[in-house]
């Protein structure tokens, strides 16, 4: 089934001249339409140095997006001495239940401007939105047992499922399956929390899935369809997807394949999810498609109908959801409201391939203006 997409974009201008470009661009959805969206700004001179969260808003799908305006409440702040804490790689989730817009994500620590190396620890960080104030409430931290010092949710999908609780994928440093201080491997698990619209409480934990090549296993995002639930999980090599009956309990990752089983070609970045009219659909990047000249061949943004079956991705339904201009598409998000209507968000992070990656104009050189893209996805 050929999918209709209709492709907006915001935020366009950039330039370069201020050193920073807009990143982390995802966004949630309620039931009447209303979407909100945060993004934030990353220091194009480094490494993931990332500035507090903004946001945007509109009333409806059809209605023009707000201005991005800084949201004070999600801006880094002091943490323990001399080092700063940033929350990022953050997406929104409407919660049914309580009618609250939660904004989950994980955090980085800096000290002088710069990422640590040392071992620190990482959150899975948390905020509510406010509509009588319009404003998010500072970002709070998820309370973990004591082995899972490095663990968080950053660019993962999560569900609410429905007696409210939340599905929340997540991934730590392990060693030997086991949660550790210190590691260069990550294991991934979803989180089962409570939340009732002002608080969030882990109330139990999934099995650690590992993979022992590169660094693990990481950026898992899970949906439930048809009884079954799905994760997709990065790789710095490939990448891997597994289900579970219980959302909790996964069996041992698969490679992605396309139909015919050639690999999938995504690699070192993020997939995610959307179902429509009894389908479900994987959004991703992959090599072979003229984009060597892209960060890790982080664009275009492609969408496909997977096999439930075979675990395998339809080759033969494959089309694009946001274009490649030069610039890489790989943290992005998917939301939705309906089996009749999807959306894939992304911005255009304007770093490139060695040997400069920080030469935004190469980047710009393809196209890329650092658009901030709204993929709307209808049959």
């Amino acid at each position: 089934m050929t999918m209709n997409i209709k492709q907006e974009r915001i935020s366009t201008g950039f330039d370069g001249t201020t050193g920073y470009c807009y990143v982390h661009a995802r966004a949630g959805i309620a039931p009447d339409g209303r979407m909100l969206m945060t993004t934030q700004k990353l220091r194009l001179s480094g490494s993931d140095i990332f500035s507090g969260l903004e946001m945007c808003s509109r009333p409806s799908v059809d209605a023009p997006w707000s201005p991005i305006t800084p949201c004070p409440a999600l801006a880094r702040r002091i943490f323990e001495g001399d080092m700063e804490i940033a929350m990022c790689d953050a997406t929104p989730l409407y919660h049914h239940a309580t009618g609250k817009f939660l904004l989950l994500g994980h955090t980085v620590c800096y000290r002088n401007d710069n990422r640590i190396s040392t071992p620190h620890p990482r959150f899975t960080a948390w905020s509510v939105f406010d509509e009588a104030t319009g404003e998010w409430t500072p970002f709070d931290f998820l309370k973990m047992p004591e082995p899972f010092f490095k663990c968080g949710n950053g660019s993962g999908q999560s569900i609410e499922l429905p007696d409210g609780t939340l599905l929340i994928p997540a991934y730590a440093a392990v060693k030997d399956g086991i949660p550790v201080q210190s590691s260069d491997l990550s294991g991934s698990l979803v989180l089962h929390c409570a939340f009732d619209g002002a608080s969030l409480k882990l109330l139990e934990y999934g099995n650690i899935l590992e993979y022992a090549s590169g660094r693990g296993l990481g950026e898992p995002s899970v949906i439930a369809h048809n009884g079954r639930y799905f994760m997709c999980l990065r790789n710095d090599a490939t990448s891997f997807v597994t289900t579970s009956d219980d959302g909790l309990h996964y069996g041992t990752p698969r490679e992605w394949l396309f139909d015919d089983g050639t690999p999938l070609g995504t690699y070192n970045t993020q997939q995610h999810w959307f179902t429509m009219q009894g389908r479900l659909y994987l959004v991703y990047t992959r090599r072979g498609a003229n984009n060597d000249h892209v960060f890790r061949h982080r664009a275009p943004l492609f969408f496909a109908e997977v096999d439930m079956d075979a675990l395998r991705v339809i080759r033969s339904t494959e089309q694009i959801a946001v274009p490649e201009r030069g610039a890489r598409l790989g943290n992005f998000c998917c939301c939705q409201r309906n089996q009749d209507e999807a959306f894939v968000i992304a911005a255009e992070w304007m770093q490139t391939t060695a040997p400069n990656p920080y030469d935004f104009r190469r980047c710009m050189s393809f196209g890329s203006d650092n658009s901030i893209w709204v993929a709307k996805i209808t049959p």
